[in-house]
Formats: structure tokens, sequence, C-alpha cells
């Protein structure tokens, strides 16, 4: 069994291999990238009108030439930036993204092997997976590991590719309805993947820290293991030293500022409203044009990622040993105790909600705030609860084992695996279970019926 870890964002080991610097990584990019990219910031008059080092061209605000859409990234560090109303970039849904949705709530409509199934394949990277898995549209399997890699994998276990970011990969990749993958690496950036040329459209660098890799607080401030999330408008969302919103042309659209790290994948409300835990043990509710609407206070750290019930209802755990319930306008509805840390993220199903705890146990919880039932595992829970069509419940454990319970709470069976499972799992239409691990392997689980790829 791996070592146990403490919080993520304050120890991280760094890249098993190093890399090429990203500055060679921008000569893939396109000149369309590279040079003048309108980042629009309101109506100008002149100059001073602009934000950072934009200038004013036919009343509006945009870069001069030669300047890199990534260059606003570390700039107006205590408030949000805003720009003008948003163009509707997506005409379809999202392939794939954490949590299978902007709202997180971990729903599949898919249904769980009856029976315990096989291990149909593996495939080994270089470090510990704990990146959730994302399923495209085409049956393609993408993660990334802490060797810095993202890997494309077909179903029967085959590696397609695999690009090298800068540093280890903790966030799960997002798909979005053109096949682009977004993922974000501890080396500071956010990734815009093609996937037929396995080469970045565009490379967003997140935040000004001085320390893009290696451990401690100042190298883990900017990095980007929050998501990404994809909102109905094409918009990607992500945290690091704030929250961002970037354009799906890699242009920035705002950023936040938080004051601590956000290490998880922010939530998007219906009204557009986004939702963001972060390491200054507040909530925040953020408006569409990157205000503020509101923010709560929680008692400890939240990396955990929200979720958005059906009634708008917002759940979120935090390292105060508590799930939150807060209304629309973050105001508090109830708050439920656990034993431990809360850094999975709320799954939403059957007229409960569940999240695991610290304190090795998976909480189900009535929407009133009342415990329902509990199941205990043999270690702490990071792994994200995922309910399938029928209710049944799917998570990981330090313990090594991927769990499958009955919507009652009961067993239905475990399979043990080579190390701690903190990935989220992954359910494909088939019954097909994708998890990582930190033996460093991503597992592909079928029915014995269906083992044979």
């Amino acid at each position: 069994m791996a070592p146990r870890r403490e919080r993520a964002s304050r120890l991280r080991s760094p890249a098993a291999v190093r890399l090429a610097p990203l500055a060679a990584l921008a000569l893939a990019l396109p000149a369309s990238t590279l040079g003048a990219c309108a980042h629009t910031g309101g109506s100008c008059g002149s100059d001073r009108d602009c934000k950072l080092d934009r200038v004013c061209d036919a009343g509006s605000c945009v870069w001069a030439q030669g300047q890199r859409a990534t260059a606003s990234a570390g700039g107006a560090a205590t408030s949000a930036e805003t720009a003008s109303a948003l163009p509707q970039y997506a005409l379809e849904a999202a392939q794939a993204m954490f949590r299978l949705g902007p709202s997180h709530r971990g729903r599949s409509p898919y249904n769980l092997p009856a029976g315990k199934p096989d291990i149909a394949w593996t495939v080994l990277t270089g470090g510990p997976v704990v990146s959730s898995p994302a399923v495209a549209d085409d049956g393609t399997v993408l993660f990334g590991s802490h060797d810095g890699k993202l890997y494309a994998v077909a179903r029967d276990g085959a590696t397609k590719w695999s690009y090298a970011t800068g540093d280890i990969i903790f966030g799960s990749p997002a798909v979005a309805h053109d096949g682009t993958i977004y993922i974000g690496s501890d080396d500071d950036h956010l990734y815009a993947v093609v996937p037929s040329s396995a080469k970045p459209r565009w490379i967003f660098q997140v935040g000004a820290c001085p320390q893009r890799i290696g451990i401690g607080p100042e190298a883990s401030r900017c990095d980007v293991d929050a998501g990404p999330t994809i909102g109905p408008d094409g918009v990607v969302y992500t945290g690091g030293d704030g929250v961002y919103a970037i354009n799906p042309d890699g242009t920035l659209r705002w950023r936040f500022a938080t004051g601590g790290h956000v290490a998880s994948a922010p939530a998007v409300l219906g009204d557009g409203t986004v939702v963001a835990g972060s390491q200054d043990d507040l909530v925040y509710g953020i408006a569409p044009d990157g205000t503020k609407r509101w923010d709560f206070r929680t008692g400890g750290d939240v990396d955990a990622a929200p979720a958005v019930g059906d009634d708008g209802t917002i759940y979120v755990g935090s390292d105060d040993r508590k799930i939150y319930a807060l209304g629309a306008d973050g105001s508090l509805r109830w708050a439920f105790t656990t034993g431990g840390d809360v850094r999975a993220s709320v799954a939403i199903g059957n007229g409960l909600i569940y999240a695991g705890s610290f304190d090795a146990q998976m909480y189900a919880v009535r929407l009133d705030g009342t415990l329902a039932w509990t199941f205990r595992s043999g270690d702490r829970i990071v792994s994200s609860a995922l309910v399938d069509a029928k209710g049944a419940i799917l998570f990981g454990s330090q313990d090594d084992r991927l769990y499958c319970l009955e919507p009652d709470g009961h067993l239905r069976w475990s399979v043990e695996l080579g190390g701690d499972v903190d990935s989220s799992p992954t359910l494909a239409a088939d019954g097909t279970i994708f998890v990582g691990s930190d033996d460093r392997k991503l597992y592909a689980l079928r029915a014995p019926s269906a083992s044979a790829p």
C-alpha cells in the first residue's frame, strides 16, 4: 500500500521525470495563439481604459501584437477581471468531465455490474493515478498521472498516445463538445489538447507564482489541480491562486481572487453562478461576470468539489469534518458532522447525498440533513462516489479496494486493487468501470461475461 498522503496541495512529490521546458512547448502553438488575441474588456476611449497591457482598438480592449493570451493570467490580483457579454461557443454539451457534468452530481445513466467484476486490463504509468478517468464519445479513456502525462487509451487497453506536461497531474480531464481535451498540471498551466494530433491547441498559465514546480506552499499556490469544469456555454472553469474562467480560444474571461489555493473543480449553477471552495476556509458564489455574489465560511480548508442538487442546493465538504448544505444565495441550510475531513465530492441520488470521510466511512444523508446509513471501509475515503441508474453506489478507499454498495448501504461487492484508490471511478455504457490507483495503474473492470475486449 502506498504511503498515506497528507493535504494534497501542501505535500507534493516532484515529477518522476523532468520534461521539456514549457517555453519549448509554446513553440508548438499555432501563430494565432501567440499573436494578436482579441481579449475584450468592454468599451474604451483610450488605452488608459484597458486593463494590464491591452490597448484600445476600435472601441475595444485587445492585446497588442506579439502578446500571448496567457499574459493576463497573473493580473488583477485583488478583484475579478470581467469581459463583455459571453459568446455562445458551444452548441452541444461537453462530452465528459469530473463528476459527469458542471453540477457535479456524480449520477450515471448506466448500471454497475450485479456481480463482482474482473480486472479486464490495466495501463501502467510512471506515477500514482489520482486523476479520475473521462470517457470521450468515441470510447477513448483519458486520465492523468503523477508522471506528468495525459494518457489516451483505447477500450482494449492499448495506449493511443500520451502528452507530457511539466509536473504531476492531480485533476481530471474534461472533453469539450468538439473533442478538445482540457487538463491541468501542477506546472501552473491548463492545457487544451487536440486528440487528433496529441498536441496542445493552446497553453494557459494560471497565476504568476515564481516557483512553478516542486513542493511547498509557494510551489503549490498556482497548481492547476481543480477540475477543469466546462460550463454549458463552453467556458472552462478551473482553480489555482483563485478561480479562473477561460474562453475556449484560450483567452482569459475573468479571474476571481481567493485567499487560498483552489484545489477542487468549480461547479456551475443553473443561473450561471460558479461555486468553488478554497483553502482559505471559504465557499464562494461567483456571478457569470466574475464578481462575487456571496461567500460562506466553514471551519477548515474546502478541498472538496461542490455538488448542486436538482433544487439548486449546494453540498460541499470541508476539513472541519462537516458536510454543508447551502442555498443558492450561500445561506446555511444545515451542516452534518462526520468523523474526519471530507475531501470527496458529494454524490446525489435516491433522494440522498453520499460523501466519504477520512474516518473511513461512506455517509448517506437525507436531504433534510439527517443520517440514513453509513458503510465503513478499511481506511480513509478520498474517492468521490458514483451513483448508477438504479441507485447503486461505487467508490474507492485507501484500503486498496473499490466498493459497490446497494442503495440501502449493504455491500454488493468489492475488488482489491494494487494501491490506494483515491481516483473517482467512471462508468461506461457497457458497465465497464475505469479507475486509477496509487500503484501507478489505470484499471478497467468488467463483469465476467464481458471481460473480453
